[in-house]
């Protein structure tokens, strides 16, 4: 059966949340690993047409949240540039090179290609192997900007505090709240967009603010998933725990209902308001094999965002 076709935007600026998981068993992603492909993030940041707002580097996926530039409003002086900043000036360059660059540097299964493809060759010979490294093409979404794409960001940001890795989401360091926290954006590497400049703030240290304030907010738990209690099987919630939901009248919170939908931030195709779900799907429709129409789905529990598709909940 062939596979499904990429949900993507080519004619405007639009952003993805990007997954992809290794197919090798155990966390083959060591620390020297995680360093190299954040920086491989930065070097192709560099020569494609994209933003990136966040990223999460685990021991065995990674994530990523970005902008990819549409091909129409990249001219031909932007392609030079960044052909420059690849290969240096003294590189011959020929005209002919543009239409092919200006395709390929505006394409998002080309970054995640030449992401994953990159990195393969780099562990392939660090650990003397062959073969492939990650599991199939990488997964990805559309997201809207604004509370939508903020939303998207702290499930990105949060992935080590849920895996019981760190305490503070900025204590990891390999994502994007850490690289602000502990590289202070070297390169600026990172967007500071964070979907709040649609809500009128301006100043991009306030929104660094903002969004580490709403991280905190939507992060003030621990996992639900609960841990192995040693010397015993299966796993159990621990008895603080359940004081805390004693103490809170066992209500949901905004913080509890987060965390029950965060694989919308996943699996959703496409994710934000009624409208915006509608109106990006009429564009790629055609995608799709069925030929029911297919409408926004509500999203309980995170009032006002809609998904493209029903999750099991």
């Amino acid at each position: 059966m062939p596979r499904s076709a990429r949900i993507v935007i080519p004619d405007e600026p639009a952003v993805y949340h990007i997954m992809s998981r290794t197919a090798l068993d155990g966390f083959p992603l060591g620390d020297v690993e995680k360093d190299f492909l954040v920086d491989l993030i930065r070097r192709l940041s560099r020569i494609y047409f994209v933003e990136i707002f966040g990223y999460t580097i685990m021991s065995n996926h990674f994530h990523l949240l970005l902008r990819m530039m549409p091909e129409k409003s990249i001219s031909d002086e932007d392609v030079k540039m960044h052909y420059e900043r690849l290969y240096g000036k003294d590189k011959i360059f020929l005209d002919g090179q543009i239409p092919f660059l200006k395709h390929k540097w505006t394409s998002l299964s080309e970054f995640g290609k030449d992401l994953k493809q990159t990195f393969t060759r780099y562990y392939n010979k660090r650990h003397s192997r062959s073969g492939f490294f990650w599991g199939g093409r990488f997964k990805s979404l559309i997201v809207e900007k604004g509370e939508t794409l903020i939303n998207c960001l702290a499930y990105i940001d949060l992935n080590p505090v849920r895996a019981g890795l760190v305490a503070k989401p900025e204590d990891y360091r390999w994502n994007s709240i850490g690289y602000h926290a502990q590289q202070k954006n070297k390169g600026d590497l990172l967007s500071l967009d964070f979907g709040l400049k649609e809500f009128g703030v301006l100043d991009a240290k306030e929104r660094l603010r903002l969004y580490r304030k709403f991280l905190y907010e939507a992060g003030a738990i621990k996992n639900g998933e609960g841990r192995s209690v040693k010397g015993e099987k299966g796993k159990g919630i621990e008895q603080k725990t359940v004081e805390k939901e004693r103490k809170k009248g066992y209500r949901f919170t905004r913080t509890d209902r987060f965390l029950h939908r965060t694989r919308y931030f996943t699996d959703s195709g496409i994710i934000g308001s009624k409208d915006f779900v509608r109106q990006q799907y009429s564009r790629v429709k055609d995608l799709f094999q069925s030929a029911k129409e297919k409408k926004p789905k509500p999203i309980s529990g995170l009032k006002g965002l809609y998904s493209l598709k029903r999750l099991t909940e």
